[in-house]
């Protein structure tokens, strides 16, 4: 059984993380951007959200339209939490 991982783990980065090309280029190991990807989720949640509710009302016969928003803003809402999670558990990025 694996051993529980620790803050320092997730700091110097996971085993198999990396970059397949750092092999043959030489190139450093990728970090993911969670940063970047936290702002994106978010801009995405208040946008959806707020093309959806302005499309709700302003424009009822794209209602169908609007339901495909929520959904996007759900799955953006789902992002964002689970970027945080992993932002809080420690990993760099």
């Amino acid at each position: 059984m694996e051993r529980r991982r620790e803050r320092r783990d997730y700091e110097r980065g996971l085993p198999g993380y990396h970059d397949p090309g750092v092999r043959y280029l030489g190139a450093p190991a990728a970090r993911s951007a969670l940063t970047l990807r936290l702002w994106l989720a978010g801009f995405g949640l208040v946008f959806c959200t707020a093309a959806a509710v302005g499309l709700f009302v302003l424009v009822p016969p794209l209602a169908w339209f609007a339901w495909v928003l929520v959904v996007l803003a759900v799955g953006a809402l789902a992002d964002f939490i689970w970027v945080l999670h992993r932002k809080r558990r420690g990993e760099p990025g």
